[in-house]
């Protein structure tokens, strides 16, 4: 017989399970300039930052398939928003509210397998005080963060690169060299194998927000 606490026992074995794999990944952070949103981390071979609407970019730590499937599932539901609503209402805390139940419903099913993917939404503003971030957990849970925003897999990472943010200069040129110069790789990570990936959602006076890559795709 299933007990209540045979299902808490094997909840918590699935979310060590996923936290374990998130420890191995590369962090990913955010940060509010008066420029727009940059948005930066190192990756291996994969590229790891993108654009899924107007105004909205997207990244995570996890396993890539279970990534790139979270990242078609928040690009079908910006767009089916936004045909059967308006582009106004495809928000970024929407979007996050969209995405926790399905994930809330994998976790909780013992039929299949969790999903190893932590990711970080940003959505542009028309200044620095109305960006704004979610972090969307594993298991479907999800907290907003302001004016900077850090996706680790561990606590300690995600103190080391808000240490890092905290630092980080308020031009775009700058913020980028600081915070390639003083990541904290973890001891674990092989810096050469690594290379340093950036994004901006430039802030203009039109809705349709200009992202674009700082560092070369390949």
């Amino acid at each position: 017989m299933f007990t209540p606490y045979d299902w808490q026992e094997g909840i918590g074995h699935r979310a060590q399970y996923v936290e374990n794999k998130l420890a191995q990944g590369v962090p990913v952070v955010a940060i509010s300039l008066d420029e727009g949103i940059l948005i930066a981390t190192f990756r291996r071979q994969t590229r790891k930052i993108y654009e899924i609407y107007d105004l909205l970019a997207f990244s995570a730590i996890g396993q890539q398939s279970d990534i790139e499937a979270l990242r078609v599932s928040a690009i079908e539901f910006a767009h089916r928003e936004g045909y059967n609503r308006s582009e106004q209402d495809v928000t970024v805390q929407r979007m996050v509210a969209g995405l926790s139940q399905p994930l809330k419903k994998t976790f909780g099913d013992f039929n299949s397998s969790p999903l190893v993917a932590k990711s970080l939404f940003a959505e542009l503003g028309k200044d620095r005080e109305s960006d704004q971030y979610y972090i969307l957990e594993f298991d479907g849970d999800f907290s907003p963060c302001k004016f900077k925003c850090a996706l680790a897999g561990t606590d300690e990472q995600k103190q080391k690169l808000e240490s890092l943010l905290a630092e980080c200069p308020a031009k775009l040129n700058k913020a980028i060299k600081h915070v390639e110069a003083n990541w904290p790789f973890d001891e674990n990570q092989n810096k050469e194998e690594l290379r340093f990936e950036a994004a901006l959602i430039e802030r203009t006076t039109h809705r349709e927000a200009r992202f674009r890559l700082l560092t070369p795709e390949d």
